[in-house]
């Protein structure tokens, strides 16, 4: 591969804002890429997996490069050294990379790399939290997967087309795409492009939604006609594929506690041609207790740690903390109380999350079933995604009947 010094230097740049300055990765990268409006996709999409790849092996690079943070610009470009070494590539003959330490970087790279922590890249904390949830073996697979780059996954919009048309349109594009059977509405891409700027896309006729979280909605067993509470609902993923399922009939009540991600919500509705969704901000719990008992379906797709999306959300690696986790558990036991109030009887609730944690899954399942609220449902199904054994993002959901 030949190396452009620009795009290098781009590079180190975005992972100064990512490293030093706290910035969201994919923020940064954006804003990065806007800096030179003549570069290809090519260029960009350098840029773009470089810095990925960097973030997602912080800890071992910068321990084989032999620096710790704060990074001055000078590490920055060790770190990069190290990744082009390590990709195989011949280290530029530039005055950043004088001297460059060829032999010692496959030398600490085999050394570290007996040690999960450093191989993987990841916090001590993680790693120990990880063994103790899912034991070691199972820990290793799954956190080893985690660190592959995720694939690009669309979800056919039901309400404008169907599976095979878009797959045809997207190919008139020299867009190359996979079904997948499990996956009955999703589009799989051969090879990374940037859907965003197409007319299909502007035109409401996909969303881009990994697999695991296109599971969700059809799990809650919607019909034409319902009345159905996303809570949680964010930007809209679950709440525009419910509206699908159900054919635009019935009506979804999208709420969160984010004006800014309902207005997006709103936003990415109008380009689907989603008519059944009314957002709610919850700046009360009048909100929900209006909602008590008139619900037919209710989905929790509950704030959580993340841990299953580390594949496309790496940084996030670097921004978790322990103390976090306890919060958050916390907080998914609450809105579990509090939300399910909101079904009639024999209504279905739906909890879900990104995290392959058992203690952020299954035992707050357990623990809300036990409790005065819960003692009023049964346990249905529930489903966990491996990254390691379906190869996109980890994800839990369970399904529960009230009685």
């Amino acid at each position: 591969m030949r190396f452009h010094h620009n795009l290098v230097q781009a590079t180190v740049d975005a992972l100064h804002n990512i490293f030093n300055e706290g910035k969201y990765a994919d923020q940064a990268i954006q804003r990065i890429l806007k800096r030179d409006t003549r570069w290809g996709s090519r260029d960009r999409g350098f840029i773009a997996e470089t810095t990925y790849d960097i973030v997602r092996y912080k800890r071992l690079y910068a321990a084989i490069a032999g620096v710790k943070e704060p990074y001055k610009p000078v590490d920055l470009w060790r770190m990069t050294a190290v990744w082009i070494v390590l990709k195989g590539y011949d280290v530029p003959a530039w005055e950043e990379y004088y001297n460059t330490p060829t032999r010692r970087i496959k030398g600490k790279f085999d050394e570290l790399s007996a040690l999960t922590p450093y191989k993987e890249s990841i916090p001590d904390w993680m790693d120990e939290l990880g063994k103790k949830e899912l034991g070691e073996e199972l820990w290793k697979k799954e956190i080893h997967a985690l660190n592959q780059q995720a694939n690009v996954v669309l979800r056919t919009n039901l309400l404008q087309t169907d599976v095979k048309t878009l797959k045809e349109k997207l190919q008139a594009l020299e867009i190359q795409t996979d079904t997948t059977d499990r996956f009955p509405d999703a589009l799989v891409l051969k090879e990374r492009a940037n859907v965003f700027q197409t007319d299909l896309f502007k035109n409401g006729l996909f969303e881009v939604q990994d697999a695991g979280s296109q599971l969700i909605a059809p799990y809650a067993q919607v019909e034409p006609g319902m009345r159905v509470m996303d809570a949680c609902a964010g930007a809209g993923g679950k709440s525009l594929h419910l509206a699908a399922l159900m054919e635009n009939k019935g009506q979804i009540i999208a709420t969160d506690i984010y004006q800014n991600k309902l207005n997006e919500l709103k936003r990415r509705a109008r380009r689907a041609g989603a008519h059944n969704i009314e957002t709610r901000l919850i700046d009360s719990t009048k909100v929900i207790k209006k909602l008590n008992g008139k619900m037919d379906r209710l989905v929790i797709d509950a704030p959580c740690s993340g841990l299953g999306v580390l594949r496309r959300n790496p940084d996030a690696k670097w921004k978790l903390e322990p103390e976090f986790l306890d919060k958050i558990r916390a907080t998914q036991q609450e809105i579990l109380q509090s939300y399910s109030r909101v079904l009639k009887p024999g209504g279905i609730l739906v909890y879900a999350t990104c995290s392959i944690l058992p203690s952020e899954n299954q035992d707050q399942v357990e623990q809300f079933l036990k409790s005065e609220s819960g003692n009023s449902f049964r346990l249905d199904d529930s489903q966990s995604l491996l990254a390691h054994k379906d190869g996109f993002d980890g994800f839990y959901m369970a399904r529960l009947i009230k009685k």
